[in-house]
């Protein structure tokens, strides 16, 4: 993620431990997805820098507490997946395109239905909109404002989601220019209630 409004704003590092959480629980789940998980760079971005995961900054917040490691490992799980769909995956490596597509599906059904699991209906909702608004963004070309979304969708799901993030999830839908700095700010405001 890039330092322009993504997770690196909110003083986080890359999670290698939930990685390799993650890499056992595919490992664990049998069948196709777990021939495809890999050994290397489990700690590293696309571009060779330290990783910065969405699922940290997610796991941070007041909405996780006590449930901090299974809350990073769903987000990691589905942050995954979107980065099957349009990224550098760090877990999952698979060269055809059409079965990136298949895992990355497979990693958000993973993710959320853990969070189902926990019950946590707000952050299931959040997420759903974060994979929806990203996947716009990219579909439109605008790498940065999908990385924002990400930021900004799990800063929702730890802290809960605000008036804000509600207003710039809107802009992001309606394709305006004001959504990246809407949705950029909407990661500063603490929702009313966690």
């Amino acid at each position: 993620m890039s330092s322009r409004g993504g997770v690196e704003d909110l003083g986080v590092t890359g999670a290698p431990v939930a990685l390799e959480r993650l890499r056992a629980l595919l490992r664990n789940e049998g069948g196709l997805i777990a021939t495809l998980v890999g050994e290397d760079d489990l700690d590293r971005g696309p571009t060779g820098d330290r990783a910065v995961s969405p699922a940290s900054v997610a796991a941070r917040g007041p909405r996780a507490q006590g449930r901090r490691e299974e809350y990073e490992l769903l987000v990691e799980a589905i942050y995954e997946g979107y980065l099957l769909h349009y990224g550098s995956p760090r877990v999952v490596r698979t060269p055809e395109a059409d079965l990136r597509v298949l895992a990355g599906d497979r990693l958000y059904a993973i993710g959320l239905a853990r969070l189902v699991d926990i019950g946590d209906t707000v952050a299931v909702a959040e997420l759903a909109d974060t994979i929806t608004l990203s996947a716009l963004a990219q579909g439109a070309g605008d790498e940065p404002l999908a990385e924002a979304v990400w930021a900004a969708g799990a800063r929702a799901v730890g802290w809960g989601p605000s008036e804000e993030h509600s207003r710039a999830k809107g802009l992001v839908a309606a394709g305006s220019g004001e959504a990246i700095e809407a949705m950029r700010t909407s990661m500063l405001v603490m929702p009313s209630t966690p």
